[in-house]
């Protein structure tokens, strides 16, 4: 089946993006994460599928990658000729997560299954705010994904995509952290799903975990004690959730306040040194500047000496995010999952 040239939606389409490279970076090896082993994703692959096509999906749309997850995944199926998958010439970057989207969205897909981590997300949320999103997680380390079973994940979607169940009736919109600045006359947009930070005597090539005593800034979108990285540190002192309706500021350093150990990684705790935190009303600015080095959802960004006009807003203007426990039951109020006999 040919990719539509139009990227007009299609009800009963589905798409599953599946990073091959999630869960297994080596910040597990510094600290004490939990991997995702290649034959795991298989088997999510295969419970999603089934699940979703179980739950009114029509087509699925997978993407191919270097480890063939996802062709092993459905190649028994007997439903194989409800899926497709997509082929692109592979860069091994963050770019075939771009790629892969942008086939899905153009051939009529508005409704997705990340299989990642916050850093796969981000990508999925930036180009197609829109969306309906079910964000499932391959590891221990990541809090805007779910750890729910894959069976669980796909019926809800399935829902969705297919039309019974409206996004708009049961999901809310996720906050995004918006980043605007520029760089050597050229302006810069970009987001961040949980946390935008600024490290000090740190490196952008780094993928080490994050030192405590080397955080600054810190703004959430989420900030939540039971969860792993930065989120916590917020979570502590002031928590807001994906429902609450504003971001929270952090100001670490010395000298502190206050101070809060959490799991800076799984495994891994840290003293941070607190200085000032205050809830942060949606569309209000936060300035930056000075030395040191921005970082999303985990990953080193930008050399904030470099850039000017540096500011940062929490809004509600995300993807719609699929929730399996809200939707199923909705479900049930709606008598949608009851078959004439």
């Amino acid at each position: 089946m040919g990719l539509r040239a139009l990227s007009e939606p299609s009800t009963g389409y589905l798409g599953i993006v599946v990073n091959p490279m999630s869960g297994r970076d080596v910040r597990r090896v510094a600290a004490r994460a939990s991997t995702s082993a290649h034959h795991e994703k298989q088997q999510q692959v295969t419970r999603l599928v089934l699940a979703a096509l179980e739950n009114g999906v029509q087509r699925i749309f997978l993407a191919q990658e270097p480890f063939r997850i996802n062709e092993r995944a459905v190649e028994n199926l007997p439903q194989r000729d409800q899926v497709e998958i997509l082929s692109f010439a592979l860069t091994h970057t963050a770019r075939d997560t771009e790629t892969m989207i942008d086939l899905m969205w153009a051939a009529g897909c508005r409704t997705f299954i990340v299989l990642g981590g916050d850093g796969t997300n981000r990508i999925v949320s930036r180009r197609y705010p829109d969306c309906a999103l079910m964000p499932l997680s391959t590891g221990t380390n990541n809090v805007f994904p779910m750890m729910i079973e894959a069976s669980l994940a796909g019926a809800a979607a399935g829902l969705i995509a297919s039309g019974q169940i409206t996004k708009e009736a049961i999901t809310s919109r996720c906050k995004r952290i918006h980043i605007r600045a520029m760089s050597h006359q050229t302006h810069i947009h970009d987001i961040a799903l949980i946390d935008a930070v600024v490290l000090h005597n740190d490196s952008l090539g780094s993928l080490l975990p994050f030192q405590g005593d080397r955080l600054g800034t810190l703004l959430l979108t989420r900030a939540e004690p039971a969860s792993v990285g930065l989120s916590p540190i917020g979570g502590y002192l002031r928590p807001s959730g994906h429902l609450d309706d504003f971001g929270v500021l952090v100001q670490c350093g010395i000298p502190a306040v206050c101070r809060v150990r959490v799991p800076i990684s799984p495994g891994l705790w840290q003293d941070v040194c607190v200085q000032h935190h205050e809830a942060v009303p949606f569309g209000s600015g936060l300035s930056l500047s000075g030395e040191g080095i921005l970082a999303y959802d985990g990953d080193r960004t930008h050399d904030l000496a470099n850039l000017t006009d540096c500011r940062m807003t929490v809004e509600r203007d995300g993807p719609f995010i699929i929730e399996p426990n809200r939707v199923l039951q909705y479900a049930v109020e709606q008598r949608i999952l009851i078959r004439t006999p």
